[in-house]
């Protein structure tokens, strides 16, 4: 008999994309840890088929118009069936896309980085680890499916972060990832459960459908929506638990690119976008989350301004863009947010493995010190660098133009201009801080310049070798992001048609603005960049940035706003020497003063029953003597 998903070659392709990195993960640390090219191999074979089936799905359902639900009985309890499967739908395909193809650079630019490594089977198994969930993820029929392997990918992405397990900093940084995401799923999983009591079902499509509204009261689907968001808040690192993301950058660079770009973190804005049509219900809900994502977008744009770590400052930049799409989904835009979750897939990843490039290279994180290096002699890193950052800041022709000004034009939409200005502010610092970052490192002071540029060598690193700097693996994945930035603008219309056709949940924001919009964000844009060239890039510039010179401004921003300090604050005065000592004294009084009390009592009368029986034979009689002595005056008189 032919298999069910044999007769179907969509759903093949379907399981085809999610399993194969399972099977890799299994057969590397089963049995080929102790041979490294070929654990790499598999890793990579298993990823590319994954991201060959998905763009299969992607062109054969290009004009989809129903979502296509394969599901099959996974557990029956009575009369509650749980089921597994997959759900084709336009935006899943398109995540589905972005994460294997992500997945499949990373895993190819890591041949290089990762050379040497003596965990470097292990590696390439935790990458087929996090690929399995983060594509069983994308592909969830149900809320209870999606949300397992939402914990799936919190794993593997604290056994990624956390890879250098002998550095303290990155076992202290992992557990500091899983602690505070486990947070945020906690409010998602009550979320989960008060949906599932009033509706009965966790299917993504009946949430999303227009009768799902009658199914559960109003003021109860506002606090399920903010449950859930609880779990997009901790995933995505937006406020207040956002300060995990800048530390988990202890792990290997092509890690924090897959993190950063479409996978982990992303995970939490694909989720508001998978639940679109079921946070509209709420309009309280929304408002909400788009105040929570305009505060984590300004507050991180704010904290990367006076970063020195390169991948801390793009960590940074994670959070403030999450916070940006975060904010075009809560405002009505679906495609707006959906359209920058895909640009910034691209020119993210990019960075990440720019700044790889150049860290391998330099053996430094810090600014100033790559710069003092001569890092601007790596042509085609510092090339692709400069693209990246230009979409980043939202200039064209680069692809972070045309979704930050799909936002930006959602925002103008709302009947509050606070949420515009908010905006653009964000479009300013975004700018300010990718440009303060290409010219810190093209524009190094000139005693730095002279002694990079002598005849043979870096007198404060290590020339550049084609091992280390230049290794093709290193190289053609940045060379196809940056193509990747550049064209995807352009796919606007495509893009918008695939994923919105006639859902009318969806706010179609960007055909009855004026033609003024564009221009102010771009000025914007441009007074950013200029800024930072005129305090890092310009001849004899200080290399000092406004927020700088002001000690108290400096110190709040480096400090991220002090939430770590507030978050130790809490630990230890109400969780150690609060609810820690209530528990204490509980145990001791209580459960332990209980149980010593019976003890006690056990042990007393046990002496009193001993002391009764104590096999004198004249006691006995005694007592025999007393009992009939009572018994006779008790009868006779």
């Amino acid at each position: 008999m032919i298999p069910f998903w044999a007769q179907d070659a969509t759903h093949a392709m379907a399981l085809l994309s999610t399993l194969m990195p399972l099977v890799a993960f299994l057969a590397i640390m089963l049995g080929t840890r102790s041979k490294e090219k070929l654990s790499a191999g598999l890793s990579i074979g298993a990823v590319a088929v994954s991201f060959g089936c998905s763009f299969l799905l992607l062109f054969r359902l290009w004009n989809l118009r129903e979502p296509l639900e394969y599901s099959t009985r996974w557990v029956a309890l009575n009369t509650v069936e749980i089921p597994f499967g997959f759900l084709l739908d336009p935006v899943s395909l398109l995540m589905l896309c972005i994460v294997t193809l992500i997945c499949l650079l990373v895993q190819v630019y890591s041949l290089g980085y990762m050379a040497g490594d003596p965990g470097f089977s292990r590696y390439y198994a935790f990458m087929s680890l996090f690929a399995w969930a983060m594509t069983s993820l994308v592909l969830s029929p149900t809320l209870l499916q999606l949300f397992i392997f939402w914990e799936l990918v919190g794993l593997s992405s604290y056994l990624l972060i956390g890879f250098w397990y002998e550095k303290f900093s990155a076992t202290q940084a992992g557990k500091k990832a899983f602690v505070m995401t486990r947070a945020g799923d906690v409010s998602f999983l009550l979320g989960l459960i008060l949906v599932l009591v009033y509706a009965g079902n966790l299917s993504i499509v009946e949430m999303n459908s227009p009768g799902f509204a009658g199914l559960m009261p109003s003021t109860m689907v506002t606090f399920a929506a903010l449950l859930i968001f609880g779990g997009i808040v901790g995933k995505s690192a937006q406020f207040p638990l956002l300060t995990w993301l800048p530390d988990a950058m202890e792990g290997p660079t092509p890690v924090s690119a897959l993190l950063h770009s479409a996978t982990m973190v992303a995970a939490g804005v694909y989720l508001f976008a998978r639940l679109f049509p079921f946070f509209t219900l709420s309009p309280a809900a929304m408002g909400i989350i788009l105040f929570i994502g305009t505060v984590s977008m300004l507050l991180a744009a704010t904290m990367a301004m006076v970063a020195r770590d390169i991948k801390q400052v793009w960590a940074y930049s994670t959070i403030s863009q999450l916070g940006f799409m975060i904010m075009g989904l809560a405002a009505g835009g679906y495609f707006a947010g959906v359209f920058h979750l895909t640009t910034h897939a691209g020119f993210k990843a990019l960075l990440f493995l720019c700044s790889g490039v150049l860290i391998h290279t330099f053996h430094t994180n810090d600014l100033f010190e790559l710069a003092k290096g001569g890092v601007r002699r790596l042509k085609i890193p510092m090339v692709a660098l400069a693209v990246a950052a230009g979409a980043l800041a939202g200039l064209p022709p680069f692809s972070g133009f045309f979704s930050k000004e799909a936002i930006l034009a959602v925002l103008a939409l709302s009947s509050n201009p606070i949420w515009l200005g908010a905006g653009f502010l964000g479009a300013f610092l975004t700018a300010y801080y990718a440009f303060r970052v290409i010219f810190i490192l093209l524009f190094p002071p000139q005693t730095a310049t002279e002694s990079s540029d002598q005849l043979s060598g870096l007198p404060s690193a290590p020339k550049p070798s084609h091992h280390e700097g230049s290794s093709m693996t290193l190289i053609w994945p940045l060379i196809i992001l940056a193509s990747f930035t550049l064209l995807l603008g352009f796919l606007q219309g495509p893009l918008e048609n695939f994923l919105v056709k006639e859902d009318k949940h969806v706010l179609l924001s960007h055909g009855v603005l004026g033609a003024w919009l564009p221009f102010i964000a771009l000025f914007f844009a441009l007074a950013g960049a200029g800024l930072a060239w005129v305090e890092f890039g310009r001849q004899g510039a200080r290399q000092v940035g406004f927020a700088e010179r002001v000690p108290f401004f400096r110190d709040l921003f480096s400090q991220r706003w002090y939430l770590d300090h507030f978050y130790r604050f809490f630990v230890d005065r109400v969780v150690d020497r609060g609810f820690s000592r209530l528990f204490a004294q509980n145990d001791n009084r209580v459960i332990d003063g209980s149980i010593d009390a019976m003890s006690r009592g056990t042990l007393e009368t046990s002496r009193f029953l001993a002391f009764l029986q104590s096999g004198m034979i004249q006691y006995r009689l005694l007592a025999s003597f007393a009992v009939m002595v009572l018994l006779s005056l008790y009868f006779f008189f």
